[in-house]
């Protein structure tokens, strides 16, 4: 599979770590009212769709940036490729 780095170009996969649903990007607030259960969901509930599905990527053989890889979980075609740091800054509005 070639993932499509967003700065250095078609990359191999065998550059890369899989490490998960990009989600996890989104850490809820430990302090926030609810936290525990929202914790819990964090650390232990996974979805595990057919089809299109975002993804965390470390380019661990490069560069060492983590990408946010949209793919297709049966085809494992790509559609899209993102720099984590700037899906994570969007997340939080841009701060």
């Amino acid at each position: 599979m070639i993932i499509p780095h967003p700065i250095l170009g078609p990359r191999d996969a065998q550059e890369f770590t899989y490490l998960g649903d990009a989600t996890l990007l989104g850490r809820p607030d430990g302090m926030a009212d609810g936290a525990e259960d929202a914790m819990h969901d964090y650390l232990y509930l996974r979805d595990n769709p057919a089809g299109l599905h975002r993804e965390l990527w470390f380019h661990e053989q490069g560069d060492r940036s983590w990408l946010v890889v949209t793919r297709d979980t049966r085809t494992h075609d790509i559609t899209h490729v993102e720099l984590a740091r700037d899906v994570a800054l969007a997340h939080r509005g841009g701060a």
